[in-house]
């Protein structure tokens, strides 16, 4: 499905940052599970935190409504990240989400912006580029599982759909976007995720095929007030289906003093103590929520990481 987003006329109105939530169902029949996701307040923290462009917001919104509805299929405790990564002016746009509704990411060129198409949509396609997507997940075994196929278009729903299709052989279509005010605060933002089991029959999949082709814009039809579950009643029309799962969703952060810490571990002492040399102190700052950490020398002493311990 082709998703676009556009840049709204008019100023933004003051949305509920606690009103974002996700919803999983399954039809009647157990011919198809689908995940519908409102993400406008969380997406508009995400611009808030990196400043980004028109561009990079709906890049950076399509992928944490994508990364949250991705994370819903794990077990508990589990993780996943999405990575983006293209030669477009955004260069690489990152999301990480867990089962408990948590997201974060960042756009590494988060000022980049585009004219926009001859439809007056935003251009995430040439923002991202060709590249490649990888997909993390941390499944609790020794090393993380990672699979990587080839963007296809750089629009994230299309790159997602392909690598259900292709890398884990699950027939399924990923709508998901951004619309932006003229203020460039986020008017609405979310998503839906559908996937066919084995045995689905054609008539339930020529129906969500058409279903689907009937939605030009999940984040036109959010701005307009409509729920996730209603979402999914749009796309699920004519099929009968119950909610199995709702829970709220926000951007979050998990970095803490102690996790730099660990990570400064990590590094070369020469490199920590070049940093001492020219700076006086080490500075990590986290791509996540923009948070900066400083060590002091003292500090760097006491944690054993220089060179001259």
């Amino acid at each position: 499905m082709n998703v676009t987003e556009e840049i709204k006329r008019g100023a933004g109105k003051e949305k509920n940052q606690s009103g974002d939530y996700l919803i999983r169902a399954i039809t009647g029949d157990r011919q198809i599970r689908a995940i519908a996701v409102k993400t406008t307040g969380l997406v508009e923290k995400a611009r808030q935190i990196h400043r980004t462009s028109p561009l990079a917001s709906a890049a950076l919104g399509r992928a944490l409504s994508g990364a949250l509805m991705v994370a819903s299929f794990l077990k508990s405790g589990k993780e996943i990240s999405l990575t983006f990564q293209g030669d477009g002016p955004l260069k690489r746009v990152v999301a990480e989400a867990d089962l408990n509704g948590n997201v974060r990411g960042y756009v590494k060129n988060s000022g980049a912006n585009l004219p926009m198409d001859q439809e007056g949509k935003l251009a995430v396609s040439r923002g991202i580029g060709r590249g490649t997507l990888i997909v993390r997940k941390d499944l609790g075994l020794k090393e993380p599982y990672e699979g990587q196929v080839p963007l296809i278009s750089g629009e994230i729903g299309e790159d997602l759909t392909y690598y259900f299709t292709k890398s884990e052989q699950t027939p399924s279509s990923v709508g998901v976007g951004v619309l932006v005010n003229a203020d460039l605060s986020i008017a609405a933002a979310g998503g839906f995720l559908i996937q066919l089991f084995p045995e689905a029959e054609e008539q339930a999949i020529s129906r969500l095929e058409n279903n689907i082709k009937a939605i030009k814009s999940v984040s036109s039809l959010i701005e307009q007030g409509m729920s996730p579950e209603e979402l999914l009643t749009e796309v699920l029309k004519g099929l009968k289906f119950r909610i199995m799962e709702s829970k709220e969703v926000q951007y979050s952060c998990r970095c803490s003093r102690e996790r730099v810490a660990a990570l400064l571990a990590g590094l070369d002492p020469e490199e920590i103590n070049q940093m001492l040399k020219e700076q006086g102190r080490v500075e990590v700052g986290c791509h996540f929520c923009d948070k900066s950490y400083e060590f002091s020398r003292e500090e760097i002493e006491k944690l054993e990481l220089g060179s001259d311990n």
